[in-house]
Order: structure tokens, then sequence, then C-alpha cells
């Protein structure tokens, strides 16, 4: 209980407040996406049916060298994303591991005034998320890479009617695994749009909170309510 109290001491009672509703927001709005994403209210429900018909047409190709280079393709991303959040770690530990960079901030019009060990909480923060998107990106690329496995292991088209083997099952079973890849790749974009919002604690916990919703309100539009969702649904 002492060691409770010695912890909750390290930050004011409105900056805890602001790392719940930044906690709290992250993963309320992460855990409706997915419920978006199984009910076809959301791009990534859009896509995931498009995935879907996409291995369904796979199964009536003779000559699969178009489904390989798509997968590649979208392999390319999370893979991009992945090199660049290790160069945003390696710098976030240079930063950590200095002492000029407190007060560089404290220059900054506006900035909260905190003790080094507040700043390096929120620099900590920042880590944190970044090695999450990290981990999210490079499963992302594994994933991708086993959806590559099925494609190259499914059967000829001619076999499908010839033995009376299920176009159906494989489509579900490989549209599953690439909306997985998309949907990890997914996780790892929004954990960048919330290191934005982590940013604004270094000027107050206000600005942290008013970002927090700020970037909710944006993944929310852009996810449930953007044009390219009513055209994927069209």
């Amino acid at each position: 209980m002492e060691a409770m109290l010695k912890v909750l001491a390290l930050l004011p009672w409105l900056d805890w407040a602001a790392v719940a509703v930044f906690f709290g927001g992250w993963g309320a709005y992460a855990h409706y996406s997915r419920r978006g994403a199984g009910s076809q209210r959301s791009v990534l429900a859009a896509t995931n049916a498009v995935r879907r018909q996409w291995m369904l047409q796979t199964t009536y190709r003779e000559v699969r060298v178009i489904d390989g280079v798509v997968i590649q393709n979208l392999s390319t991303s999370p893979s991009f994303f992945a090199s660049t959040t290790i160069l945003i770690i390696g710098g976030l530990l240079a930063v950590l591991a200095g002492d000029k960079a407190n007060e560089l901030v404290r220059d900054l019009p506006f900035a909260q005034r905190t003790s080094t060990l507040i700043f390096d909480l929120k620099l900590i923060l920042l880590l944190g998320i970044f090695v999450y998107a990290f981990f999210r990106f490079t499963w992302s690329m594994r994933q991708y890479t086993f959806g590559a496995l099925l494609i190259a292991a499914a059967p000829e088209a001619g076999r499908f009617a010839a033995e009376g083997l299920s176009r159906d099952a494989f489509a579900d079973k490989a549209g599953r695994v690439v909306g997985l890849a998309a949907e990890t790749f997914n996780d790892g974009l929004r954990g960048y749009y919330f290191a934005f919002a982590a940013i604004g604690w270094f000027f107050s916990p206000f600005v942290f909170m008013a970002a927090t919703l700020g970037v909710i309100y944006i993944l929310y539009q852009r996810e449930f309510r953007s044009e390219v969702l009513s055209v994927l649904t069209s």
C-alpha cells in the first residue's frame, strides 16, 4: 500500500487523469473498432470482405503470380513502418539517455515546466507506444507471409471441381489470415496516431486529454464515416 502511494505521488492527480483518459480511450476505441469489423460497419470490415472475395477468385486462377505480387506489395507497408519505428525508438532512447531535452522543451511556448523524472516518464510513454507499434508491424509482416504460403499451397483450379474441394472453405481461411494481417497493421498505425496525442502531455494534461479525444474522433471518422467506406459498401 505504501509503495502504491509513492507511485501515485510521482504525478499530480490531473496528470493521472489524463493518462487514464489516454489508455481508457485507446482501449475502448480499439474494442469498438474490432466489434465494428465483425459487424460490417467499418473500412476494415469492408476490405476484409474484399479480401475474402479475392481469395475466392484465386481458386479459379491457374496461374497465381498476380496474387503473390499483391501479397508482397501489401507486406511492404508494415515492413516500412517497422523499419521507421526502430529509428524512432532509437531516437527516443538517445533523448532519454541525454540531459538536454528537458531544457529544450522548457523553452517551448506553452510547454509545461516539470521535473526531469516526469519528463522522462512522458518519454517512456512515447517509447512504450512505439515498441508496441513495432511488434504489431512485425507480426503483420509474418501474417502476410502465412497468407502467401496458403496461396502457394492452394490446389490447382481444376482440382477444386474434379475432387470436390471447397472453394469457400479456402477463401474463408486464406481471407481471414490476410485480414488478420491487415488488422494487426491497423493496430500499429493506430499506435502512431495515439503517439501524436501523447506529445500533448509535454504541453499540459488538458492538451493531452484534448489530443486523445481528437485522435479518437479522427480515427472514428476515417474508419466508420469516411467517403471510401461509402464506396466500398455501395
